[in-house]
């Protein structure tokens, strides 16, 4: 049996503990079946209602500041190729000029 990741974090290290599986990292502690649950039920909107899936093209609705950074992703920024990921920061994808960033799905429109 193959341990997903952290739903918390997405920590590929989650470990079993009797009945549970543990993230070393957030300390995060979930059933198997309530993994495949969220996997399965997960279904991620643009600000719009629009439903995202994997390898979608974005458009940035809303200036974003990058953190640690002085950089802002701008209103009306393309963003292709996008994965979904468990998480607050639901889409990993990479924005030229900034590089690999995670944005939250209520900041974009399907393009």
């Amino acid at each position: 049996m193959s341990i997903p990741p952290c739903p918390s974090c997405s920590s590929p290290y989650a470990y079993e503990d009797g009945n549970l599986l543990v993230c070393p990292e957030c300390a995060h502690e979930w059933s198997p079946s309530a993994a495949e649950a969220v996997a399965t039920d997960a279904v991620v909107r643009d600000a719009f209602g629009a439903i995202l899936s994997n390898g979608d093209s974005l458009t940035v609705i809303k200036d974003l500041k990058v953190k640690g950074s002085s950089l802002v992703v701008k209103v009306g920024t393309k963003v292709k190729n996008i994965r979904i990921v468990p998480g607050d920061h639901d889409i990993e994808c990479k924005i030229d000029g900034i590089g690999a960033m995670q944005l939250k799905s209520e900041f974009v429109k399907k393009a």
